[in-house]
């Protein structure tokens, strides 16, 4: 055994207690700023579950279609979107979806921007890279714990924990997307007398969005990957299957609940990534860097 070199019991109370006066004196103030975000989800799902299946099945094989000009793609994605039909999955689905959907947005317009504040600063490089490396670490389930005592159970703290997840990946291909753009390009527009606001939307933004995009499709796969976990807090969806699947000993439940988040993480990472590779041979990029 590790020999005990001081007492860590008023250490640990100091944190529970701290989290509890947070609860206390602003619970009521962090769930009104948190209300936007569900009724952000609760439309992006009462939408999602009003679209006739047919709809939703077009517009995804469309997608595929323009991403590729080819049909494998789009057979793929109307092969597994009938599955999820088949299954008896498609609600569930839908569900699973406008989550994903709504952290994987949410992450886009918080890790843009410290994205881009990142590669214009060392200094805030060197402070948001620990917290970044600090986020993808620490066990999923750990989200949960502060989250849940502040909102309860339901698909708030889901959310939240969700996106907190999900968010690094953006923040750092961001950062090394700005970054790799090619100096002699940013030197020539600077030549040209373009300020700063003028070469990064105009030069860097454009010549960094394959490596952007596939930030974007990096946090939508760690967005699907925490649905199992986020269900046992009641964001419901495939995720939820899946844990009643383990609870009652439903193997088959399980499985084809597992199956269809598999499913869904083929089809938006298949799709992201084609779009990803148009835009690396517009830009004559042979590769993400």
């Amino acid at each position: 055994m590790f020999p005990q070199l001081f007492d860590t019991r008023p250490m640990r109370r100091s944190v529970d207690e701290a989290l509890n006066w947070v609860v206390r004196n602003w619970g009521g103030e962090l769930e009104a700023a948190a209300f936007p975000l569900l009724m952000l989800l609760s439309s992006i799902e009462r939408l999602l579950i009003a679209i006739p299946w047919w709809a939703v099945i077009g517009i995804l094989v469309g997608l595929a279609w323009l991403a590729t000009r080819t049909w494998k793609l789009p057979l793929i994605v109307f092969v597994s979107l009938m599955f999820l039909g088949v299954m008896e999955l498609w609600r569930d689905a839908m569900v699973t979806t406008a989550l994903m959907l709504t952290a994987t947005l949410t992450a886009i317009v918080i890790s843009i921007p410290v994205g881009v504040w990142m590669s214009r600063s060392t200094r805030v490089r060197q402070i948001v890279t620990p917290v970044l490396d600090l986020m993808q670490t620490m066990p999923s389930f750990v989200y949960l714990i502060p989250t849940v005592m502040i909102f309860g159970p339901g698909k708030i703290p889901a959310l939240l924990a969700t996106i907190v997840y999900a968010s690094p990946p953006l923040m750092r291909l961001t950062d090394l997307g700005l970054r790799n753009v090619d100096p002699a390009v940013m030197e020539a527009s600077r030549a040209f007398g373009d300020t700063p606001t003028q070469r990064l939307f105009g030069v860097q933004i454009p010549l960094a969005l394959p490596t952007i995009l596939a930030g974007v499709n990096q946090t939508t796969m760690m967005a699907l990957a925490m649905v199992v976990i986020a269900s046992m807090i009641g964001a419901g969806g495939l995720g939820y299957q899946v844990l009643q699947g383990i609870g009652r000993l439903e193997v088959s439940r399980g499985l084809f609940a597992g199956l269809g988040i598999v499913v869904l993480a083929i089809v938006f990472d298949r799709i992201t990534q084609a779009y990803g590779k148009r835009l690396q041979a517009r830009f004559g990029l042979s590769e993400v860097r």
